[in-house]
């Protein structure tokens, strides 16, 4: 106790030198003088003295085998890039701990510049740039810039110069020496190592935006080419490993095709989707084609109905690059190499939840009703697959399962690849967790339809926080006609009209919810079950019936996106033990219908047999059997036949696990890459409709053409300008004024937002061209019409 009555410190004087990094939810790395501890979950994880290289790079290499942190947090945590964690865990699994523990200093004869780099060097110096410059071009030390250039001739008094001519002094980043453990590059002006320089991040610019587009605020790559249409500077960096993504450099022309897509790019960044994915991602690595620019590709791709990397082909590179800001856009080959090395990393899921977050925080006030549904993609090909019901095709056919999560408007929130066969009721615990962690606590309405029926699950999702809305399942009671009336009601901007008849029903399990029944004009009942009481009835058959705006949206997108392509042939194992329904007992079922069918005839027959029996010839039924003793035979050939079936079937399991029907190994359609383009097209709609909300005040017509009038300007060419630091984009006027005035209003609502194309310095401006003079209707002089001649005078007979 102090002399004050308080209780003081228990380790006076180590409070103030501790020091606390956020790893992730559960991991912490806290440093107190000399030493540093790793917690995972408040225990003690790893601990190392300050300076230890090879502890630490150990720390961070059994965090992320362990599975307590991601790569990207990992580096994040302790100062290093995402490549030199993958780099420290390929020495581990190489070598052990003497993989990590390289002596200190550069690697003994090896020389520090390679030969391929040195007539790069030899130029440079002979141009006059300092070796300053050139150590900053290339990411490595001055002093190893001063020996190569000894190796090449170049004396101490030969050794200054001019600033390389063409070339933003500003390009090149800190002065780098080689790690003591030789697994990464650190800054020279760091004490005692330092943080890690990105190998691959773009010269100049902030290594914290590496491989995204820079956005509003923050500092834009530079480039090292001053002709837009050449960027082979740019490349070269790419290829030399100090470049990774290329800037975006706009040149001016007319009659741009597709300029138009630019006005969906105010949409794509407010979405966040390139935070997210640098977020998720972190980096490509040294690449001209980085992921900012990869994902804005995909992104203009689908809102140009590019369905597909290898739709490019009849397109021109060279014009698609033009609205990318770059002289090429990548090619089908380089498209495809970058989708497999983003889902190499198998973050889709993390993905899709970090641009769900983002969603909730722009559109929370459209999240009281989430629709949930899932949509088969048919699969066509020849690898075999479980089959699954196709309910568009009333068919089962091959294919997988994916679920998704719409908002009160429609809108995709996110989804869910499922295992084969595998249905609502079982997929709905996991999508409920996962709406949870996205909506917080508030109570959410989930509306699905009858394939999520099941009154134990409705008492644990009522228990949870949410509330049922579904259509009922099974048979019931007709309610009387006497019991229905007409509501009428305007919800969300809809007049509706319904004839409805509200009740209360309870379940077997005990359960009691409310019943809304409507009664259509052709006399058929459907009645919708919830447990929201506080509504009315109107809108609870309004919101149930608006379940059909998904099921318009999946059609939408198989039709405009291609959300069914196939994106690779690849498939991946599946669950050996999962059950499936069993192919035998399917086809005794088969065979039971056929023989229930054969024995409804037979004994159809027999009975109009009875009834054209004339009792004057077979008073009694002894004798009216000896007449029909055929078709008698025939009735318990029939019953016989099917108690045979039945009694067959009733041995046969209802499902088996797959490997039992399945011969070879069990597969399913690898489901990475196609959740990735499946986000990306998703983010793309959201844009979409984004564009179609700013329409709706100045197009009288918006409920019905609002977005086929945003698809028609996506796809306008227009004139690209620049003017100071704004690219100034002027479409082509539409095919009527009232529509040109409204795609006019959208470009002012846009360019007051004052958006900056990602990964470049300039601002983006809309416009509108003028529409040409209309021709007049006659353009010269009106001919002067001359009479007819005569005709002649032809006399008649008699």
């Amino acid at each position: 106790m102090t002399a004050s009555g308080g209780q003081g410190e228990l380790f006076p004087g180590v409070a103030g030198s501790r020091e606390v990094v956020v790893i992730n939810q559960r991991c912490r790395l806290r440093q107190e003088a000399q030493q540093r501890v790793v917690a995972v979950a408040g225990l003690p994880f790893h601990h190392y003295r300050v300076g230890d290289r090879v502890a630490e790079a150990y720390a961070m290499v059994t965090l992320v085998e362990q599975g307590y942190a991601r790569q990207v947090e990992v580096a994040r945590a302790f100062g290093r890039d995402v490549r030199t964690v993958r780099r420290y865990q390929q020495r581990f699994a190489e070598g052990g701990l003497s993989g990590l523990g390289r002596p200190g200093g550069y690697p003994g004869g090896r020389r520090r510049v390679a030969a391929s780099r040195e007539e790069t060097v030899n130029r440079w110096k002979a141009d006059g740039v300092p070796n300053r410059e050139i150590a900053r071009r290339l990411g490595i030390d001055e002093k190893a810039v001063r020996k190569a250039l000894r190796w090449l001739g170049w004396g101490a008094s030969t050794q200054g110069g001019l600033v390389f001519e063409g070339a933003d002094p500003n390009l090149s980043g800190p002065a780098v020496e080689a790690d003591p453990l030789g697994c990464g590059e650190v800054a020279a002006d760091e004490p005692g190592g330092g943080v890690e320089v990105a190998e691959g991040s773009a010269q100049g610019a902030d290594p914290n935006l590496s491989g995204v587009g820079a956005l509003e605020g923050e500092a834009a790559p530079l480039s090292a080419d001053p002709d837009p249409a050449d960027r082979s500077g740019d490349r070269l960096l790419a290829c030399m490993g100090v470049l990774d993504d290329a800037a975006a450099i706009f040149r001016a022309g007319t009659a741009v095709p597709g300029a138009g897509v630019l006005l969906a790019v105010p949409a794509l960044l407010a979405s966040g989707v390139l935070d997210a994915a640098r977020e998720v991602y972190g980096s490509l690595g040294p690449a001209f084609y980085g992921l900012r620019t990869t994902l804005v590709t995909f992104l203009l791709m689908a809102l140009l109905r590019v369905k597909r990397p290898e739709a490019l082909k009849e397109r021109s590179p060279a014009q698609l690059g033009r609205l990318l800001g770059l002289d090429r856009a990548p090619e089908v080959k380089t498209l495809r190499s970058k989708l497999a090395q983003l889902a190499a990393l198998g973050r889709a899921t993390d993905f899709g939840r970090s641009l769900a977050e983002r969603r909730v925080a722009i559109r929370g006030h459209v999240m009281g009703f989430l629709y949930v549904d899932g949509h088969v993609r048919v699969y066509h090909g020849k690898r075999r697959i479980p089959k699954t019901h196709v309910a568009r095709m009333r068919l089962a056919m091959p294919g997988t399962t994916d679920y998704w999560v719409n908002d009160s408007e429609g809108e995709p929130l996110f989804m869910v690849s499922s295992e084969a066969n595998r249905g609502l009721v079982k997929m709905l615990p996991a999508l409920l967790a996962d709406i949870r962690r996205l909506v917080g606590e508030r109570r959410v309405t989930v509306v699905f339809d009858r394939g999520g029926w099941s009154p134990k699950l409705f008492t644990t999702m009522i228990a949870e926080g949410f509330d049922v809305l579904t259509y009922r399942k099974g048979r019931t009671r007709r309610i009387p006609k006497r019991r229905f009336t007409q509501h009428e009601a305007t919800v969300d901007g809809h007049q509706v009209r319904y004839f409805l008849a509200d009740t209360g029903i309870r379940l077997p399990s005990g359960l009691r919810l409310r019943q809304v029944t409507r009664l259509g004009e052709d006399g058929h009942q459907t009645h919708v079950v919830t447990s929201r009481r506080d509504l009315s009835a109107i809108e609870v058959a309004y919101r149930m019936f608006e379940r059909w705006r998904q099921e318009n949206f999946f059609k939408y997108l198989r039709e405009e996106y291609a959300l069914d392509a196939l994106v690779d042939y690849s498939v991946e194992p599946s669950d050996p033990t999962r059950d499936v329904p069993n192919p035998r007992r399917a086809a005794l079922d088969a065979e039971l219908h056929k023989a229930k069918a054969e024995l409804a005839a037979v004994q159809a027959s027999y009975g109009l047999a009875a009834l054209s029996n004339q009792e004057r010839r077979r008073p009694t039924m002894r004798g009216f059997k000896i007449a029909n003793a055929t078709l008698g035979r025939q009735v318990l050939e029939a019953l016989r036949k099917v108690t045979d079936l039945e009694r067959r079937r009733a041995a046969v399991p209802r499902r088996v696990p797959v490997q039992q029907v399945s011969p070879g190994e069990v597969v399913k359609l690898a489901t990475e890459r196609k959740h990735i383009t499946d986000l990306f097209k998703m983010v793309a709609y959201q844009a979409e409709s984004d564009l179609c909300r700013l329409v709706e005040p100045h197009y009288r017509r918006a409920t019905d053409e609002a977005r086929t009038l945003v698809q028609s300007t996506l796809a306008a060419t227009g004139d690209l300008e620049i003017v100071d630091d704004t690219l100034v984009v002027r479409l082509d006027p539409l095919s009527a004024p009232h529509r040109s005035s409204a795609l006019a209003a959208i470009c002012r609502d846009l360019s007051a937002t004052n958006t900056r194309f990602p990964g470049s310095a300039l601002s983006l401006r809309y416009q509108v061209k003028p529409a040409p003079p209309s021709s007049p209707a006659f353009p010269g002089p009106r001919p002067v019409s001359t009479p007819p001649p005569p005709k002649p005078d032809i006399p008649r007979d008699g």
